[in-house]
């Protein structure tokens, strides 16, 4: 879906995943609001509309983009228990979600619950950069959550694959409970309400962030955590919204600023833009066989990478500058073919507003743990039952750090004005899909709208999973290839979320103001 406008028409605009979320942030913005007021507003609409992705128990990051000051990261994202329950007395169980043509195990229960940062995140990013009263910024949120609103095909979709997760303990079943049909699961077209939600945005308002670390809600967390979780009040009372200077790379005539370490996401993304910039440079035609095999090699080369450098867990900043110097991209481009290197629930919100402030803030719950906060509908993360966020296996996370996440919002300048914000949720098909949304844009030079739209692909292990749209020709030469390679194939029979949703919002160097929703994920975009 895309909207476009002239700057001087327009208060901001704002892409997201949901129709209500974009509603909330433009509504904010009319009102006088900024950007960063517009995607706080945004946040806390998307812990009503989309609550099986993003949650007040979840974390996230926001790449703001001011513009008259220095860019900034805010980390809110989760943080690890400072101490281990044995692994035999943990509440912490496998579940299948079936995404029709795949299925993925994650984990859940007390012991997969780290500690959450959204609610600070909130507050601080207010603090920093909000221009109304956070009251009014926070009511779209609230009016949502008593009123309800129409479950679509999207969000209905999201149930049916974390069904097991909703069926698990009756809190959450409530949660999701269809108004007509008792002991089912909510559908399509039903109207959602979650009172508990609009009460716990008001309990906030009231007391500040500090009712979830160390007061009443936060009390009973620890306390219920000692039934199979780790977390407890110190771990809750101690959590801090860190703020970072961005990790900056440069494309062409392009400044892209994206999450620092010690999130490897970013710079995994920026080792994979600079490889496919200076290789051939990434064949002149969109869909080309050396297009196609230059992005599956950098994909690998990144995963590669990724262990070689010791990005799976905290990065450390010396691993990054190493990774991204121009002799390790240079020896890296040299053995770039695909002979030499064979041998998961996340949303995301763009906003600019008229001053040309950007915002671009990715955040998730996991797929929730099943624990629901006691009078809050706030369902907690599974953080620590998410393998891509444990890729040295479960329980061997260290203690009291924040963990590392693909997350990676970011913000783009360019020639003459150009600015684009934009990010992806899905788990390790981030930086696949913000990879390949930025080399459509500034190396194909496609309108953002065909940038995010066009075939992705993704590669895992040896498992290299394809959108349709590709020429039958290239995919018969990937066929023949795999054989040799022991590359698997799975060509999936239509574009899905499984490839991330890229919301994406720009200002071009003439001053036009577009925004992109990603309908793999029923990306909307409002103009305010």
């Amino acid at each position: 879906m895309q909207a476009e406008t002239r700057v001087e028409d327009a208060k901001g605009i704002v892409a997201s995943g949901h129709p209500e979320t974009s509603l909330a942030a433009a509504d904010i913005l009319r009102a006088g609001g900024n950007a960063y007021d517009a995607v706080i507003a945004a946040l806390c609409a998307a812990c009503v509309v989309e609550p099986l992705l993003i949650s007040l128990g979840g974390g996230g990051f926001l790449m703001a983009a001011p513009a008259a000051a220095e860019p900034v990261v805010y980390d809110f994202f989760s943080q690890t228990p400072s101490q281990k329950r044995p692994t035999a007395e943990l509440d912490f169980y496998p579940i299948w979600a079936d995404f029709g043509t795949d299925r993925q195990e994650f984990h859940i229960g007390m012991g997969s619950i780290a500690v959450p940062g959204v609610v600070a995140g909130i507050f601080a990013i207010h603090q920093d950069l909000g221009r109304l009263p956070l009251a009014e910024v926070l009511q779209p949120a609230i009016s949502l959550a008593r009123k309800g609103h129409a479950i679509n095909k999207m969000q209905h979709y999201i149930v049916r694959i974390l069904e097991p997760i909703l069926r698990a303990e009756p809190a959450a079943f409530r949660l999701f409970e269809s108004p007509s049909q008792p002991g089912e699961l909510i559908k399509a077209g039903e109207i959602l309400r979650n009172p508990d939600l609009a009460g716990a945005f008001e309990a906030l308002l009231k007391s500040g962030p500090e009712l979830l670390y160390g007061g009443e809600w936060g009390q009973q967390l620890a306390a219920d955590s000692q039934a199979g979780g780790h977390l407890s009040l110190p771990d809750l009372a101690h959590y801090q919204v860190i703020r970072r200077q961005a990790l900056q790379f440069e494309f062409g005539a392009y400044t892209c600023l994206i999450n620092p370490p010690p999130s490897p996401g970013g710079g995994l993304i920026a080792f994979a833009m600079g490889l496919l910039e200076q290789s051939r440079p990434v064949g002149g035609i969109w869909g080309s066989h050396e297009h196609v095999t230059d992005l599956i090699c950098a994909m690998r080369a990144s995963s590669l990478a990724r262990d070689r450098y010791g990005l799976q867990r905290e990065v450390d900043e010396q691993a990054m500058a190493t990774l991204l110097q121009a002799e390790t991209l240079a020896e890296w481009r040299s053995g770039l073919t695909l002979h030499s290197l064979f041998s998961r629930g996340t949303s995301h919100i763009s906003v600019a507003d008229s001053a040309g402030n950007m915002a671009s803030l990715t955040a998730t719950n996991g797929e929730g743990s099943a624990y629901v906060l006691p009078g809050t509908g706030i369902m907690l993360n599974n953080m620590l039952g998410e393998e891509d966020l444990n890729p040295g296996g479960f329980h061997q996370w260290p203690a009291n750090r924040r963990l590392s996440s693909m997350m990676s919002p970011l913000v783009v300048r360019g020639p003459s004005g150009f600015q684009l914000a934009m990010g992806s949720g899905g788990s390790n098909r981030i930086r696949s899909a913000i990879t390949q949304v930025l080399l459509n844009r500034l190396h194909f030079k496609m309108p953002l709208d065909e940038a995010i739209s066009a075939p992705r692909l993704h590669l895992e292990g040896k498992k290299l999973s394809m959108e349709p749209g590709l020429g039958a020709e290239i995919i018969a030469t990937l066929q023949k290839q795999s054989q040799e390679l022991s590359l698997e194939i799975h060509q999936w029979p239509e574009a899905n979320l499984f490839f991330g949703g890229v919301h994406a919002v720009q200002i071009d160097a003439s001053g036009q103001l577009s925004g992109v929703g990603d309908a793999r994920r029923d990306g909307a975009v409002m103009i305010a």
